[in-house]
């Protein structure tokens, strides 16, 4: 039987953490959330030598053990309690070899708790271009530590580390220095009134309620305990930290060489251009504009081939399965269509994760949220505000949990109900399915017009995003006190091997979560659209008019028709159409709007099981979702989808709150029912008026 044991990975935030994680547990990795609480918990498995394995937990990124925010209190709840399932056997501080002296603050309060803790520096491949020397033996004596130097770039000090993680019981826990001499008189009451008790373990639970208000603790209860009060504790937590930057120059002093000849000027300079008050906005805007014409060219094979792999699929199924019936309908109408039109958008949201991720790793990421700070800040938002809003572009759900790192609750709040307006990641299948059908092929000085009105509506969403900020923040009068603070960490080439986690992670997370319910609601779907009461329904055949003319296929797709209005899904859609055709929408895109409540790219799913029930008889071809849409039409013969209803289409998606998931998460978060159902209904309405304008005006 193989042993395991727990590893706690944490970190300064941009010192490689994630690399070092990637390079131990490789694509054997998962994401959850902690019990409780919406802080991303990212875990994976390391295989060491002799069947053991150790289980890697990647702790949110925290500066120190003084919490100022939920994510960085996670690594403290941990470290305090031994009784959590997975409370380190080892600790792993990773370090930047650049901003060593930083990151060792962090490094000594967890060794001062009394856990094997192993120190990597991470980026050592830079070290002789930076003119960086380190003597390891010595600060692994000063230290108590092992030191594992590894290059997450070069590959290199991985397998050492691993031995180090294995040998853990070897690592010396002596604590690196007497915290207790800042101030001897309060630290001998506290160790009288908890004589069986770690010093600095009770220090931490003490100061960390004083930070960050009450919190849960397993095994100490120092309620009772009140000698000092909170400033009196913030400046003993600055001594502290006083003390111990002293002590890591002392050792560093020795322990470090810095050739400051070699330091180059490259990073100011590019800085210089990029977060240039005019530059910096066109350099990003340049940048944007080549992703989303990227996302549309480089897709366009793989989605064909998808497309039509799909559609004879389904042609086969109906073909091949003994005896036909409601059985292979379903296999063929239902299941594969409803996947097929979900599966066919997997090319565009990889590329659209591949960019992101790219833009993170080289650091370049960071450089935008500055930039946009100076505008943030005069429309009521917190430039901590500008993570949510940027990975609200991946998903609306984390974007609402990353709002966690705003300390200022009025302005977490504006944030939380404003970042579902950022285009998501299931927006785009919709988007792309619309703009596919409207918005005719063409190039106008080397951008294709579909790109530039995908753009387009990522600024629009944005747009809407700050403009409601705005209003929020005159409504709720919010005082601003908080600074925003982000670090520029050095510029570097991607990792391709973090690079590609990324995307295979996050596109398999959007297929899977959204699969569950895209098959759900598509076999739900196909059910409502097969069968229908009353006559109309059963004897479609005596009601539909046929024409000698009529090829049986016509006369087939003509009964199909009927049948469908007829059917479940048909009368649901008729109830809803008198509501939706100021709009140009008719019943079956009205099915799509309900049935996307439950998650936006059901929408494309919807209309596909919807367009292929019935839609072909037995050796026929059956046409792909995008022909059957433009071949749609009104009782009159004017098309469904014009520019004038997808414009629309379009608007309506881009400003309604379209997702139950959000919803859940933002009650969550607020402790209430009350904010998302005012964001609920103040998105439909905006969503609503701004499509019915659009329509309206461009028919």
């Amino acid at each position: 039987m193989s042993k395991q044991l727990n590893v706690a990975l944490i970190g300064n935030p941009n010192t490689g953490k994630t690399s070092v994680f990637n390079a131990l547990t490789g694509l054997n990795q998962k994401v959850g959330n902690y019990p409780g609480i919406t802080v991303d918990k990212k875990q994976g498995i390391c295989k060491l030598s002799r069947g053991v394995k150790a289980h890697i937990l990647d702790l949110p990124g925290t500066y120190s053990l003084n919490a100022s925010s939920l994510d960085e209190n996670v690594v403290i709840e941990l470290l305090l309690n031994k009784n959590d399932k997975d409370y380190p056997d080892v600790a792993i501080i990773v370090s930047d070899v650049e901003n060593l002296k930083r990151n060792l603050l962090l490094f000594t309060q967890i060794k001062d708790l009394k856990i094997p803790t192993i120190l990597v520096i991470n980026m050592s491949d830079l070290m002789t271009r930076k003119g960086i020397t380190l003597d390891i033996e010595l600060l692994e004596a000063k230290f108590h530590t092992k030191i594992a130097l590894i290059s997450t770039r070069k590959n290199s000090g991985i397998t050492e580390l691993k031995q180090l993680i294995e040998s853990y019981k070897t690592i010396s826990t002596e604590p690196c220095l007497d915290t207790t001499t800042i101030d001897t008189d309060y630290f001998q009451s506290l160790e009288k009134a908890f004589p069986n008790q770690d010093i600095y373990k009770l220090w931490l639970v003490i100061t960390q309620d004083a930070n960050f208000g009450k919190i849960t603790r397993q095994e100490l209860d120092v309620s009772k305990f009140k000698t000092k009060s909170n400033q009196e504790l913030k400046r003993l937590q600055q001594k502290e930290a006083i003390k111990r930057y002293q002590f890591i120059n002392a050792i560093l002093k020795e322990g470090q060489i810095i050739d400051r000849s070699k330091a180059t000027g490259l990073r100011s300079k590019l800085d210089r251009l990029l977060i240039h008050k005019v530059w910096g906005y066109m350099i990003f805007f340049i940048i944007l504009l080549t992703i989303f014409q990227a996302i549309y060219d480089w897709a366009t094979i793989p989605m064909d081939l998808i497309d039509t792999t799909f559609a004879g699929l389904a042609e086969w199924i109906k073909n091949t399965f003994p005896g036909g019936g409601k059985v292979t309908d379903l296999v063929a109408e239902g299941i594969v269509s409803g996947i097929g039109g979900i599966v066919i958008f997997i090319p565009q949201i990889a590329f659209l994760f591949f960019f992101i991720s790219i833009l993170e790793e080289s650091g370049y990421m960071s450089r935008v949220v500055f930039l946009m700070d100076r505008v943030m800040r005069r429309f009521g938002l917190s430039g901590k505000s500008l993570v949510p809003l940027i990975s609200g572009t991946a998903c609306a759900i984390p974007a609402v949990m990353a709002t966690r790192n705003i300390e200022n609750w009025k302005e977490r709040l504006i944030t939380i109900l404003v970042v579902p307006f950022t285009t998501c990641s299931a927006r785009l299948p919709v988007y792309l399915i619309i703009i596919a059908l409207v918005i005719p092929e063409g190039y106008i000085i080397g951008l294709s017009y579909q790109a530039l009105t995908l753009m387009a509506l990522y600024l629009l969403g944005f747009g809407m995003a700050i403009f409601s900020a705005y209003i929020l923040d005159r409504i709720l009068k919010t005082k601003h006190k908080t600074f925003f603070v982000v670090e520029m960490p050095n510029y570097k080439l991607p990792l391709l091997k973090n690079v590609i986690i990324t995307v295979i992670e996050k596109t398999k997370t959007f297929v899977f979560e959204a699969g569950k319910i895209i098959l759900a609601i598509s076999i739900i779907l196909w059910v409502l659209a097969s069968y229908g009461p009353g006559d109309k329904f059963n004897n479609a055949e005596s009601y539909v008019q046929t024409y000698e003319t009529q090829s049986a296929h016509e006369r087939s797709d003509q009964i199909a028709a009927y049948k469908l209005e007829h059917s479940y899904i048909g009368i649901i859609g008729k109830t809803i159409e008198p509501m939706i055709k100021p709009l140009g929408y008719d019943w079956k895109v009205g099915i799509g709007l309900v049935a996307s409540f439950a998650a936006r790219e059901v929408f494309v799913g919807t209309l596909a099981t919807i367009y292929s029930v019935g839609s072909a008889s037995e050796g026929e071809n059956i046409d792909t979702i995008k022909t059957k849409m433009q071949n749609e039409t009104y009782a009159d013969g004017t098309k469904v989808f014009t520019l004038a209803s997808g414009i629309s289409l379009l608007l309506f998606y881009a400003f309604a709150m379209q997702c139950m998931s959000t919803l859940a998460i933002v009650k969550r978060e607020t402790k209430s029912w009350k904010w998302p159902i005012l964001q609920l209904i103040g998105m439909t309405a905006i969503a609503y008026i701004c499509a019915l304008i659009a329509f309206q005006f461009l028919k």
